[in-house]
């Protein structure tokens, strides 16, 4: 029987204290996948956002609904075919201590207050890199588990549910920036055909204490536009969905999911989460705009579910830890048990990368990258964006303080007056400039 090592998450007083240093996601390259879910190492599918009209039905074309089937397991493949286009153009290996999603970091990020979650991953150590995948077997068994639970509560399904959320993205989002949108196409987004077969995926490096990672995951939309100096900031959006509110308890409901808001944007370096609140029924009724950088103050003024520096504490003790247990070849397996205090770290297979790497990526390592000269451009490729060539290669040098959008009329009730201001241009303004 494999030995196990094992990580106490308990007393969680214990990452209270400290202060890790981390560094500031920035995006170093991107890739998409197109409506048929082909991997394109461009940005054809970026989206940009521009406020709904309220109310809306969010459960509108859920009949017509293309949903993606996820049941085949992807592993790593789309982060790593555009490490191997990122490496070609280096000349170079990425020097860094951990790759994978974000949706992995995000569960270890809020583990401390997520005592009721149990999850897997699957890992392996490759020239100095531990890599690292969701368990696909486990996910698809625990999404059984909560469509049984769903049904037995007798609740909306919970594909509707998730359609929910796919139909506010597609009533938010706009495929070109809004000075190139028609003004029909806004009115009429209510009726499109929802789909998530889409998606543009931004790959970033970041770090928690001593440990570098490459995180790639999905971006909801850029506001205004992706500046072209890769110095600056890019204003991306996140969508989220949540019941609105009307007692204590849908407040703590609403905290607990803060935690993975804010843990998803902060990942990647999202600065601002626009939440619309719908009704039981599915209807969305008004908007807020949220400032990632602001929730764990908002969390402490409130009910005080959980504390963000906490969880940064607790991933850089975690990821330090788990450097100096997966050090060998084979692969691993991480494990989260519900109510158990410790995570578990043991080894599955004693030699070998099972399928956690693509045949594609250990042939570009192992036998093309030892006869690639090193370029002078240490940037990398440059992957196409909108057809046009971009540089999407940059460093994470300074910490992580993702600036809002400085634009005082879309905080909070502001959201209205922009829309009007945005739509009285679309009708009147002759020359169609953007806000």
């Amino acid at each position: 029987m494999a030995h196990i090592h094992s990580f106490q998450i308990e007393p969680i007083q214990r990452f209270t204290n400290q202060d890790a240093a981390i560094r500031r996601p920035r995006e170093f390259t991107y890739f998409s996948y197109d409506e048929e879910h082909k991997f394109r190492l461009d940005a054809s599918s970026l989206r940009y956002y521009y406020p709904p009209s309220l109310p809306a039905d969010l459960s509108k074309g859920f009949d017509t609904f293309r949903q993606l089937d996820d049941s085949a397991d992807d592993h790593l493949d789309g982060l790593l075919d555009a490490m191997i286009a990122f490496e070609r153009g280096k000349g170079a290996k990425t020097e860094v201590d951990i790759i994978t999603w974000r949706g992995m970091m995000t569960k270890i990020m809020t583990v401390p207050f997520s005592h009721l979650d149990e999850w897997e991953m699957n890992a392996t150590f490759f020239q100095d890199t531990i890599f690292i995948e969701e368990n696909h077997a486990k996910k698809l068994d625990s999404r059984q588990r909560q469509n049984n639970s769903g049904a037995h509560r007798g609740n909306m399904s919970q594909d509707l549910m998730s359609f929910w959320g796919y139909k506010f993205e597609t009533i938010s989002l706009m495929p070109k920036p809004w000075s190139e949108t028609p003004r029909d196409y806004l009115e009429s987004r209510e009726d499109e055909v929802v789909s998530n077969y889409a998606q543009y995926c931004s790959i970033v490096r970041t770090g928690f204490g001593k440990t570098k990672l490459v995180i790639g995951g999905e971006v909801d939309a850029v506001e205004a536009f992706k500046p072209e100096d890769k110095s600056q900031p890019i204003r991306w959006i996140e969508l989220k969905t949540t019941a609105e509110l009307g007692n204590d308890r849908d407040l703590v409901k609403l905290e607990r999911k803060l935690l993975k808001f804010w843990a998803q944007s902060f990942l990647l370096g999202v600065p601002k989460i626009v939440v619309g609140y719908r009704s039981q029924q599915g209807i969305l009724q008004r908007l807020e705009e949220i400032e990632t950088q602001t929730i764990p103050e908002r969390v402490l003024r409130g009910k005080r579910m959980w504390d963000g520096q906490t969880c940064i504490n607790f991933t850089s003790s975690f990821l330090d830890w788990l450097k100096s247990t997966i050090t060998g070849e084979g692969t691993w397996r991480i494990r989260k048990r519900e109510k158990v205090p410790f995570l578990e770290v043991f080894k599955v297979e004693q030699s070998g990368t099972g399928d956690i790497l693509s045949k594609a990526f250990l042939d570009w390592r192992m036998q093309e990258l030892p006869k690639v000269p090193a370029t002078v451009d240490a940037d990398g490729p440059k992957p196409t964006q909108n057809g046009q060539a971009a540089d999407a290669a940059s460093t994470a040098a300074d910490a992580f303080h993702p600036e809002p959008a400085h634009d005082p009329s879309v905080n909070g009730d502001g959201l209205d007056a922009r829309k009007a201001e945005l739509l009285a241009a679309i009708h009147g303004a002759a020359d169609h400039k953007p806000p």
